[in-house]
């Protein structure tokens, strides 16, 4: 690297600090005041643009969710800005202080762990009361899990829906699915390591045969993106060791033919046939008359069933 000095701005007569990535070149200059959102690599240092190594260098302090990781982030291109640090146990008291250094002038970087920030962290609340205040918020845009993973999946990308982390208990996470069940795109999910064959089952069992890709450690060495139903990859993933790294779960669209309903209109039409009928004849009637999998239907009758006792 050619410079590695903290660039806050460049006096008069004086040349921007400057530094090389991969035979790039890069100027670290005077940053407007604000809170800046830049996204950084998910996996691949190389992944940065040039100016979020700018921003990250020019700002005031570089606000992240995890400093450990954010100066491994910032060593790796000599940049010396000072870090904050600002997570989900410590936000309550944080976002007052750092709404005043906004509120007082100062440029300040917010980072999360890796990709795009408001992704899944607490960001989002700290955006919310800048501009609630009325200062300026700019957004530096690059990695994210999501769209990488979206792009090599092989699914549908003309519309897709974001919903994170499922619950982790079955039960909780099943409800939460068939709600998700009637959405007429890709849905993308962050997952655990040492959940994702619970996910998977669960996922195959509510959705039924739909085309799926599992996603990990994207941008990495050991990058793997392993692709089929739900059922297929949820045999598969039962009968492997728990993969290691950071897991991106996708599930292509309802089927030709499965009928868009949400969870409360599969709720009554249960709760109506469960009246007159069995537990296992309810699931029938009402998955050959929704087109819903019948598996799926199953395991919520016998959910329904159990309540009414």
């Amino acid at each position: 690297m050619n410079d590695t000095r903290k660039a806050s701005g460049t006096p008069a007569g004086e040349e921007p600090a400057t530094f090389t990535a991969f035979g790039l070149r890069a100027e670290a200059v005077k940053l407007s005041p604000g809170l800046h959102v830049v996204a950084t690599p998910i996996g691949n240092l190389a992944d940065i643009s040039l100016r979020a190594l700018s921003t990250l260098a020019a700002a005031d302090a570089v606000v992240a969710e995890d400093t450990r990781v954010t100066k491994v982030l910032l060593a790796h291109y000599g940049i010396a800005t000072p870090l904050v640090a600002y997570h989900e146990h410590n936000a309550a008291v944080m976002r007052p202080h750092l709404i005043a250094r906004l509120a007082n002038g100062a440029a300040l970087a917010l980072v999360s762990d890796a990709g795009t920030p408001l992704i899944s962290d607490p960001g989002y609340k700290l955006v919310a009361s800048a501009l609630a205040e009325g200062l300026p918020v700019t957004s530096v845009p690059g990695a994210s899990a999501v769209l990488t993973a979206l792009v090599v999946a092989g699914l549908p990308t003309d519309r897709f829906f974001f919903e994170g982390f499922l619950p982790p208990k079955s039960a909780a996470r099943r409800e939460r699915i068939a709600a998700l069940a009637a959405i007429p795109g890709t849905l993308v999910f962050f997952e655990s390591p040492h959940r994702v064959a619970e996910a998977l089952k669960d996922l195959a069992e509510v959705l039924g045969p739909r085309e799926a890709a599992l996603a990990r450690e994207l941008t990495k060495i050991f990058e793997t993106v392993r692709r089929g139903t739900l059922p297929e990859l949820a045999e598969t993933f039962a009968a492997e060791p728990p993969p290691k790294g950071e897991i991106v779960l996708l599930v292509g669209p309802p089927l030709e033919g499965e009928q868009q309903i949400d969870a409360e209109e599969l709720d009554r039409r249960l709760d109506k046939a469960l009246e007159t009928l069995s537990v296992k004849e309810a699931a029938i009637v009402v998955a050959i008359d929704t087109g819903q999998p019948r598996r799926k239907v199953y395991a919520r009758a016998v959910e329904l069933s159990a309540r009414k006792r």
